[in-house]
């Protein structure tokens, strides 16, 4: 019996997604339960999802076999002292915090759970941390993303998706999707609503909310995915795996922990001033030919990421 316990706060969320995305392939070999460590759990996702919350008054908790805690913890609860102890106890660690790794890793000596075993979502991640772990990038579901049509009588278009939020977008951006603009460029942002009071109003741009089109729909729209976050540091970026996975080139800043798949020139582009980035777009908008190629060769990587083979042992470290 496996135990996963998330937040489960927002739709959209790369831990979450992670989570259930986890659930679903484990079902398959294994009696799987869902749980809610936060109280602003998304009702979505409760709707959606058989997601429940630890009730001690009904006694509706976990019952020992494996707890996996994915970007989230049991600190300061009192549901972890009174029911069955787990037999396994891991931690899937998919942020960038050194103090939450030693608040979920050292046990309390009344609580008597096994010794935490480290998952860490990026050798990147793992470098910075200067922790052992194994590395398991975040699960994507194959299925959901194909190369992108091509034939669109769309103007070259150069977009991105994320949540929207402080620490999401850096302030060096907002010149070079000016830049792009007025060269011609289209540009479209999922995840970009709090960009309207800083970019002024153009015809070939549009904004949009997080989730007003599905991963799979919005970025078969684009021609290339352009990724730079401000103080937010993306330990993977799921996001940019799903852009390759749809056959898009991908022009992303170096720090982070998609960079672990990227080869510069091969299969994607890493840069580290707007000046280089606005190099590579504008040679990516010159050679169709360029993309393309970039395109399927991001495309074959996605595919060895998340082979049935590779994907397999990764499940088989939770199933021991």
């Amino acid at each position: 019996m496996i135990h996963l316990f998330n937040g489960f706060q927002d739709p959209f969320g790369g831990s979450d997604l992670e989570a259930l995305e986890l659930y679903r392939l484990l079902s398959a070999d294994s009696e799987v339960h869902l749980w809610a460590t936060s109280s602003s759990v998304s009702g979505e996702l409760m709707r959606n999802f058989p997601i429940r919350r630890v009730s001690l008054s009904k006694w509706d908790v976990p019952n020992g076999g494996t707890y996996v805690f994915l970007g989230s913890h049991w600190r300061n609860k009192v549901w972890p002292y009174l029911i069955p102890r787990p037999r396994r106890l891991i931690y899937v660690f998919n942020t960038f915090h050194p103090k939450i790794i030693a608040l979920t890793t050292r046990m309390p000596r009344m609580l008597n759970w096994p010794d935490a075993e480290l998952v860490l979502i990026s050798d990147f991640q793992r470098r910075l941390l200067r922790v052992d772990g194994v590395v398991h990038p975040s699960l994507i579901d194959v299925e959901r993303f194909s190369p992108r049509r091509l034939g669109s009588d769309r103007p070259f278009t150069v977009g991105r998706l994320s949540r929207d939020g402080p620490g999401k977008h850096h302030a060096d951006d907002i010149p070079l999707y000016e830049t792009l603009l007025a060269e011609g460029t289209a540009l479209r942002i999922q995840g970009g609503a709090g960009l309207k009071d800083s970019l002024m109003p153009h015809p070939q741009l549009e904004l949009f909310p997080p989730g007003r089109f599905s991963a799979e729909e919005f970025l078969q729209t684009l021609d290339v995915f352009y990724y730079r976050t401000g103080w937010h540091v993306e330990t993977f970026g799921r996001v940019v795996l799903e852009a390759m996975a749809c056959g898009l080139p991908v022009v992303c800043h170096s720090h982070g922990g998609y960079s672990d798949h990227i080869r510069h020139g091969e299969n994607g582009f890493l840069f580290e001033t707007t000046e280089q980035a606005l190099r590579i777009l504008a040679d990516l908008k010159a050679d169709p030919t360029l993309r393309a190629t970039v395109g399927k060769r991001a495309r074959e990587s996605f595919e060895q990421i998340y082979s049935s083979q590779a994907v397999r042992q990764r499940l088989d470290f939770y199933l021991r």
